[in-house]
């Protein structure tokens, strides 16, 4: 079992990488009576082309068949796994994103039993015909609820804007058409290639003996039988560097207005430490100046353009990423044209100093430093950097190195035009404005 010990966070990480494939990895955590298991695959909703496990040609899946199977998973032909944590004193949850599927627990008690739990059922998969015509009427109301979430409308309407061939432009649930033509076939296809060990990160942190969790992992992983390791072959379809759409408006049942300025990312082909630099220069380039300390920001306030909905983020995997600047707003014009405004002004002219850059890294490292204190951070956001290699540990000592040139680089990316769209979500009565 390797161990590593980061001196700066006080934190010892153990990893063993398994015979069938499986990584896993242990972060003891003094004082903290809790335990978070995660099981991750990377296996997400843009995932919908690739060569099943076995087979010679790729296929193409319905949409939203990575969510599906999630739901499917809790599903036994003894009952339902999540009474079986609640009668070990866990809480048990999991997730599905662009990019993987995540099983977790939590609990203070009986930890050792709880991972066993995850690991069998993740580990046993049970479909049939019957149940899964039952789960698409349950994911069909869930889609329906979703599609009456205007913040929900408002996210997806803006990828949907920038993305013309991507998948991440289609929702992760899919839609009652898509989900329609899952078969329980489909989803052991699916489940077989994508659910190997090797494709997987178990990540444990809190109250535990890293040895003894550790030895207990590989007992069960041994005493299983797996496909040998095979590499997958996802194909995603090639993408073109402007946005799709523009603009666009939607009418909903909303107070008022929403917009969301949304900005495509061109740099994507990237993982591990280049990404890593990547993505925290231009974090602290969108919080320099878009900010809440920022002076755009006093200014959009000041002027009652925004209200406590405001954001300014930046999101992005390989592949894909963008940066979405927004709030719920009764001058939404204004607003888009003052994002812009800045965008270019900053582009053009660079006067930021080098107290700002070393005041907003400070801000992010505490932030960051607070966050560690979470367990349930730290596990969902490891294996997230760990599918991109990087290393969560890393992102301080990455902070503490960031130059004024290297935010600058990332902030000039936000400055093509033609990477630029507006999601506006507006009342019902302003349709004929």
């Amino acid at each position: 079992m390797n161990k590593e010990y980061f001196q700066q966070l006080d934190e010892t990480l153990y990893k063993e990488t398994l015979p069938n494939g499986l990584d896993v990895y242990i972060l003891p955590k003094k004082d903290f009576s809790k335990t978070f298991v995660t099981f991750t695959t990377k296996y997400g909703s843009i995932d919908r082309e690739f060569i099943p496990l076995g087979k010679e040609e790729p296929v193409v899946v319905p949409d939203g068949i990575a969510h599906f199977l999630e739901h499917k998973m809790f599903e036994k032909e003894e009952g339902d796994v999540f009474q079986k944590f609640s009668e070990k004193g866990a809480s048990a949850n999991a997730f599905t994103s662009f990019t993987r599927t995540a099983y977790l627990f939590s609990s203070t008690d009986h930890v050792l039993d709880n991972t066993k739990t995850l690991l069998d059922f993740v580990q046993q998969p049970y479909f049939t015909e019957q149940t899964v015509e039952k789960e698409k009427g349950i994911i069909g109301q869930e889609i329906t609820m979703y599609d009456d979430q205007p913040d929900w409308r408002l996210y997806f309407g803006t990828i949907e804007n920038m993305y013309k061939e991507h998948p991440v432009k289609i929702d992760i649930a899919g839609t009652i058409d898509t989900i329609s033509h899952i078969t329980a076939e489909h989803l052991y296809e699916c489940y077989n290639t994508f659910y190997h060990p090797s494709n997987m990160v178990l990540f444990v942190v809190g109250a535990v003996n890293p040895e003894e969790m550790m030895d207990f992992i590989k007992a069960d992983q041994a005493a299983k039988k797996f496909e040998e390791p095979q590499e997958i072959k996802r194909f995603y379809p090639e993408e073109q560097k402007a946005v799709d759409i523009k603009e666009r408006t939607l009418q909903m049942d909303v107070q008022k207005p929403k917009v969301l300025f949304g900005i495509k990312a061109s740099n994507t082909d990237i993982s591990g430490d280049e990404m890593l630099n990547y993505e925290l220069a231009m974090q602290v380039a969108i919080e320099m100046i878009f900010g809440r300390s920022s002076a755009f920001y006093q200014e959009i306030y000041e002027n009652g353009w925004i209200d406590e909905s405001y954001s300014a983020d930046f999101s992005m995997e390989q592949g894909y990423g963008f940066t979405m600047i927004g709030s719920d707003t009764v001058n939404p014009t204004e607003l888009n044209d003052k994002i812009k405004e800045t965008i270019k002004h900053f582009a053009s002219n660079w006067n930021v100093e080098e107290q700002d850059l070393k005041r907003i890294v400070r801000k992010k490292i505490g932030f960051f430093l607070r966050a560690l204190n979470s367990i349930e951070y730290i596990a969902n956001q490891f294996t997230r950097y760990s599918f991109n290699d990087m290393n969560l540990f890393d992102v301080v000592p990455a902070l503490e190195k960031l130059t004024m040139d290297q935010v600058k680089s990332a902030f000039l990316s936000l400055a093509d035009e033609d990477a630029h769209t507006v999601f506006t979500i507006l009342p019902f009565e302003k349709q004929n404005d």
